[in-house]
C-alpha cells in the first residue's frame, strides 16, 4: 500500500512545483500587460489587494489569526516595503521601458545579491571558493545579458536599474527578517497575511500621491492585473507554503533557477519580444553562478538552524515574487 501511494505523491508535489514556477515566471508578462492600461503604483496596489484577499480567505479557512504584539508589526511593516511594496513597485516602474523578459532575468540576480550581502551581515554563512566563484561567474553572466562589450547598447539604464535594484530589496527583506522574526514561533501563514496588508496599506497610501483615478478600467489589463495578485502574490504563497512543508525548502528554492527561463519563452512568445543570443546565454550564466552561490558546507546541512530550518523556510515563504 506504501508502494503504491508514493508516486502519486511524488507526482503532486512535482505538479506544484511545475505550477509555481509558471506562475512566478509569468508574473513578468502580467505586468507588462497591467502597465500598458494602469500606472505602475496602480498595478502594484492592486496586485497587494489580489494577494492579500487570497490569503485572507486561506486565513480565515484554516482560523488562523493575525499575529500580535507592537514589535512584531513594526517589524513587518519594515519587511512589507522590502520584500513586496518596493520590489513590486520597481518592477513595475522598469518594465515600462523595459521588456519583460530582461525583467525576469534581473529578478534571478536575487541569490547572488543574497550571498553576497549574507557573508557581510549573517556570521553563519561562511565564504568558500564555490560560492565566491559562483558571485562572480553570476555578475559575468549579468554583463553577458546587458551586453558590455557593446557599451550597453540600446539598453534603458532607468528601467534596468530598477530591475536589478527589485532584485536587491528582496535579500535585503530577507536577512531582515531572519535577523529578527525567524524563529518566532508563529505561523508563517499569519505573518505573510500581516505583511501583505501591510504592505497594502503603505501603496494605499503612496498611489493617490502620485496618480489619479483612473478614467477607464481597460479589461486585459485589469485580469492581468487580478491574476498577478491572485495567483502571483497570493494563491503561489500557499503553493510554496505547501512544497517547503512536504519537500523541503532547499528543494522548493529551486523554482527561482525556472523562473526566468519562463518569463523569457513568455515574453518571446506571447508579447513578441526580441531576443538576442546574449540574453539566453547570459541567463544561463547568472543561473549557473546563482546556483553555486547556494552551495554550503556538507556539515551544515538540511537540518542546520539558519539554513534548511525553520529560518530559511521563512525566508523562502516571505518573496511572494
Amino acid at each position: 500500500m506504501t508502494t503504491a501511494t508514493a508516486p502519486r505523491a511524488a507526482l503532486d508535489w512535482r505538479l506544484r512545483f511545475a505550477a509555481l514556477s509558471l506562475i512566478w515566471g509569468f508574473s513578468f508578462l502580467l505586468i507588462k500587460v497591467g502597465t500598458e492600461g494602469y500606472a505602475p503604483f496602480q498595478v502594484t496596489l492592486g496586485r497587494l489587494l489580489f494577494g492579500t484577499a487570497v490569503l485572507a480567505v486561506a486565513m480565515a479557512v484554516k482560523r488562523e489569526r493575525l499575529p500580535r504584539g507592537t514589535r512584531t508589526w513594526a517589524h513587518l511593516t519594515v519587511a512589507a516595503f522590502l520584500l513586496n511594496a518596493l520590489p513590486f513597485s520597481l518592477f513595475a516602474y522598469a518594465e515600462l521601458t523595459i521588456p519583460s523578459t530582461l525583467a525576469g532575468i534581473c529578478n534571478a540576480t536575487s541569490p547572488l545579491w543574497g550571498m553576497a550581502l549574507s557573508l557581510v551581515a549573517l556570521s553563519e554563512d561562511r565564504p568558500t571558493r564555490l560560492r565566491v566563484a559562483g558571485l562572480g561567474l553570476g555578475f559575468l553572466g549579468v554583463l553577458t545579458v546587458l551586453g558590455a562589450w557593446q557599451g550597453f547598447t540600446g539598453l534603458d539604464a532607468r528601467g534596468t536599474g530598477m530591475a536589478l535594484l527589485a532584485s536587491l530589496s528582496y535579500p535585503i527583506g530577507w536577512i531582515y527578517v531572519r535577523r529578527t522574526l525567524a524563529g518566532s514561533g508563529r505561523s508563517h501563514l499569519s505573518l505573510t497575511g500581516a505583511q501583505l496588508l501591510l504592505a497594502t496599506l503603505q501603496l494605499a497610501v503612496v498611489t493617490p500621491l502620485f496618480t489619479s483615478v483612473p478614467t477607464a478600467f481597460p479589461l486585459l489589463p485589469l485580469l492581468a492585473v487580478t491574476a498577478l495578485g491572485a495567483l502571483g502574490t497570493g494563491f503561489a504563497v500557499l503553493l510554496q507554503y505547501g512544497l517547503v512543508a512536504e519537500v523541503g525548502p532547499t528543494t522548493a528554492q529551486m523554482v527561482t533557477y525556472f523562473i526566468p527561463v519562463i518569463a523569457t519563452a513568455a515574453g518571446v512568445t506571447l508579447l513578441g519580444e526580441s531576443l538576442t543570443w546574449s540574453t539566453p546565454v547570459g541567463a544561463a550564466i547568472v543561473l549557473a553562478g546563482a546556483a553555486l552561490t547556494q552551495l554550503r558546507p556538507r556539515e551544515r546541512g538540511s537540518g542546520a538552524p539558519g539554513h534548511d530550518g525553520p529560518a530559511e523556510g521563512a525566508r523562502i515563504l516571505q518573496r511572494s515574487t
